[in-house]
């Protein structure tokens, strides 16, 4: 009651801190896409316009950078192959994960606690640490280079993150749903077919985009893992930067950078329903 008195006598006062959140909010937001807006920028300008000092906005805008990269790249093989890695990388964690999630909240397995926190440390080992033990177990299986390598070498990161997201789901569930459709002939994992991943398809959604989006920009094992045929985006511009002879083309570096980008801001604009809506029910989710 009090609450509504104050702000009943100073509307001014709850309209002035409003006014100030939505320009800090802009402001921030602002500070945070400019390196993009300026990377897309720079990819439309030529070579003699990116070291203009002062930097300059207004310019003859040209294709050449994005030409360059893809003649001095298999820059199309590399996007597919990157498409790839990241779909089949978020497909199979969420699959993987979301069982292993449901298990933990639902089945009563001895040490379950145990397993549960053992998944969750593996998240805090250095990813280059297991980076060159994967390498040597691939070439010895004849798997390096191979789509399916990198798509089980990410999986390994990503299950973990994906577990604990999803059981936070699963565990605010009534279990009075599994038992209904367990009394009606379901099995266990019928019911969990049938009942609990259709209503926890938001958070299905919302976890498989952000395990795709991950896997989208990793770099360390495609670099270590792929010489060729699977080689991703990210590959490329961390070779095109590196390039000691030439010098780093950074015409080529901005435009290789906002075409790995802008698919994932189209992808992001796209499933903003389902993961805004996954995240709002993780929030308010046990």
């Amino acid at each position: 009651m009090t609450a509504i008195t104050a702000t009943i006598r100073h509307p001014q006062r709850v309209t002035i801190g409003h006014r100030i959140r939505i320009v800090s909010s802009v402001f921030i937001t602002l500070l945070f896409l400019f390196p993009v807006f300026w990377m897309v920028l720079t990819s439309f300008k030529q070579q003699v316009d990116i070291f203009t000092n002062p930097p300059t906005f207004f310019f003859k805008p040209t294709l050449d950078q994005y030409i360059t990269a893809m003649r001095r790249t298999d820059f199309v093989g590399r996007l597919v192959n990157t498409v790839i890695i990241a779909v089949g990388s978020g497909v199979l964690s969420i699959v993987v994960g979301s069982m292993s999630g449901y298990a933990l909240a639902r089945l009563r397995i001895k040490g379950a606690k145990t397993i549960g926190l053992i998944a969750l440390l593996s998240r805090g080992v250095p990813p280059i640490a297991l980076a060159v033990p994967m390498f040597l177990v691939a070439r010895k299986l004849g798997l390096t280079d191979k789509h399916i390598t990198l798509i089980l070498a990410n999986s390994t990161f990503l299950v973990p993150y994906v577990m604990w997201l999803m059981r936070s789901f699963f565990v605010s569930l009534p279990r009075e749903l599994e038992e209904s459709a367990m009394i009606d002939g379901c099995s266990r994992f019928g019911a969990f077919l049938r009942i609990i991943v259709p209503i926890s398809l938001p958070g299905i959604l919302s976890t498989m985009i952000f395990s795709m989006i991950l896997a989208w920009e990793e770099l360390l094992f495609a670099l270590i893992l792929t010489n060729r045929h699977a080689t991703t985006l990210p590959v490329t511009i961390s070779g095109i930067s590196a390039d000691t002879v030439n010098g780093a083309n950074w015409g080529a570096l901005t435009a290789v950078g906002t075409v790995t980008v802008i698919p994932v801001i189209i992808f992001a604009l796209l499933v903003q329903k389902w993961l805004i809506q996954g995240l709002a029910e993780g929030a308010t989710k046990g």
